[in-house]
């Protein structure tokens, strides 16, 4: 169930008998056709342990199930939109990031401190995301939300990429991520809201980067 980009801050989604996606509660602008919208008290397809996780990490982001025929629009708080279609692989995005996301995807949550060990859990507490991470796996298409616009930032092995923790939106593939400190001018006299630290992102994928340092 694709997106479709109607400009740099709403999509449109095509709903089709017998398929579902979900979105976040409050996302939806307008729709043509016969289309319902439930409350998803599971939270997606995780089940109950995935349910957890998030609440554990104070990650719940209400999402709503959309099934039906019809056409629907979303945006949410003026925010630039990025569709990322996946293929059969899997997308690490933070919880609050999902604007919208196909319903044949799996949905679940990974530790963050089992990437980078003790440094995952720092960054959880510095940057201010959560210690648990969304995971999207399969076959379809995602809506995530930024601030100023994304870029994307292939990782080739060998080859480490930097970005601040806060410019993080997104990443899949083969992936590792740590945090570590970073020394320099700009890092001294930033405003303290985590620019002391880097994320490192090595192995093989792509990174997604938002214009901007402000959380949603």
């Amino acid at each position: 169930m694709p997106f479709r980009e109607i400009n740099s801050k709403m999509v449109e989604a095509t709903v089709v008998p017998g398929q579902k996606l979900f979105s976040q509660r409050g996302a939806m602008l307008a729709y043509r056709g016969e289309v319902g919208f439930t409350p998803d008290i599971r939270g997606g397809q995780g089940g109950l342990m995935s349910m957890i996780g998030r609440r554990v990490a104070n990650e719940a982001t209400p999402l709503m199930t959309v099934e039906g025929s019809g056409t629907v629009m979303f945006g949410h708080g003026g925010h630039h939109i990025q569709v990322i279609d996946l293929a059969g692989d899997t997308l690490y995005v933070e919880a609050d990031r999902l604007l919208a996301f196909d319903g044949t995807l799996q949905q679940g949550t990974m530790f963050m401190g089992s990437q980078g060990g003790v440094m995952g859990m720092v960054r959880g507490q510095v940057t201010g995301q959560g210690l648990f991470t969304t995971t999207l796996k399969g076959h379809g298409s995602v809506a995530v939300m930024a601030h100023g616009g994304v870029i994307e930032l292939p990782i080739t092995p060998g080859t480490e990429i930097r970005v601040d923790p806060q410019a993080y939106v997104a990443h899949h593939g083969d992936v590792r991520n740590k945090l570590s400190a970073a020394l320099g001018w700009r890092e001294m006299v930033g405003r303290g809201s985590g620019e002391a630290f880097q994320l490192e992102l090595s192995g093989s994928g792509v990174v997604y980067v938002q214009a901007s340092e402000e959380k949603l």
